[in-house]
């Protein structure tokens, strides 16, 4: 036997892994505050591009909010699912670093529980030239209040990587950006002995491991439950929903040296709040 340590597995194996948990992923997790959702957007109805969007979990909120919304998401398993769940959403596989868009054609660029993935220069600079003049940036995390000692005694069992928002970081030092704004809401996610096995499923970490550590997290799952739980009821698990939101800079008019160059094609869709035309590459 080798006695070699196994290798970590890389960030972007982890990212692209959420695929095969997509379901519990869908079940598990919890969706954002309504007050949440208006701040990200900043006020009246937007032409909203949505950036890693899973299974919809922000998507479905944007809509009902009154936002004409299009999703993008590298996994195929998981955008099945958005589709599914958010069927009027236009919806494409894609990546925050090659965004299907054309220059300045949405209002807001949203990213929910997935920021950190991203290869932050090339996708800021990407988010940037889609961005309408005044256009911003918006970024959420949902946190569990581990403040809570039952809730970090959750945290060593599902670990802590969606506590973790110093990816925002990125965000205040862009040249593209202006400053960040921060805000914290709180809301509570109610879990019983089944669902709280999805939290456990849904995460990156967990798609990663053998079948065996599979099972001994689940079971470890379970015992925190019967000990903390109230059976048929169910328990609330206490979040902090983190967002920031930044301004794009302002930008010359784009030139060119010829003036009689076409300009970026793709097929036009109404936003629905005006006259303007979103050229948007969706299909």
């Amino acid at each position: 036997m080798s006695d070699e340590l196994p290798e970590t597995p890389a960030p972007l194996d982890r990212a692209r892994s959420f695929g095969s948990v997509a379901r519990a992923y869908d079940r598990g997790r919890p969706g954002y505050p309504t007050e949440a959702v208006a701040w990200l957007m900043g006020g009246e109805a937007k032409v909203v591009l949505e950036l890693g969007a899973g299974t919809g979990k922000l998507t479905r909120a944007l809509v009902d909010q009154g936002h004409a919304v299009f999703a993008t998401e590298p996994d195929e398993a998981m955008l099945a699912l958005l589709r599914e769940r958010v069927p009027e959403v236009s919806a494409k596989v894609a990546t925050a670093e090659e965004i299907p868009a054309n220059d300045r054609s949405v209002d807001v660029v949203v990213v929910a529980q997935a920021f950190h993935w991203f290869a932050h220069e090339v996708a800021l600079a990407e988010i940037a030239r889609v961005l309408k003049p005044g256009g911003h940036l918006a970024l959420v995390w949902n946190s569990r209040d581990e403040r809570i000692p039952w809730v970090r005694r959750m945290g060593e069992i599902l670990g802590r990587q969606d506590l973790d928002t110093s990816s925002s970081e990125h965000l205040a030092t862009s040249e593209h950006f202006g400053v960040v704004e921060e805000k914290t809401f709180k809301h509570w996610q109610e879990v019983n002995r089944e669902t709280v096995l999805d939290l456990a499923r849904s995460r990156s970490s967990f798609a990663m491991m053998d079948d065996a550590a599979r099972e001994d997290n689940l079971a470890r799952m379970r015992a925190f439950y019967d000990d903390y739980g109230r059976g048929m009821d169910g328990m609330q698990v206490p979040y902090v929903t983190r967002c920031f939101r930044a301004v794009v800079t302002d930008r010359d008019e784009p030139t060119t040296s010829d003036p009689d160059a076409p300009s970026q094609q793709g097929p036009v869709v109404s936003d629905g709040t005006d006259t303007d035309m979103l050229l948007i590459d969706f299909r």
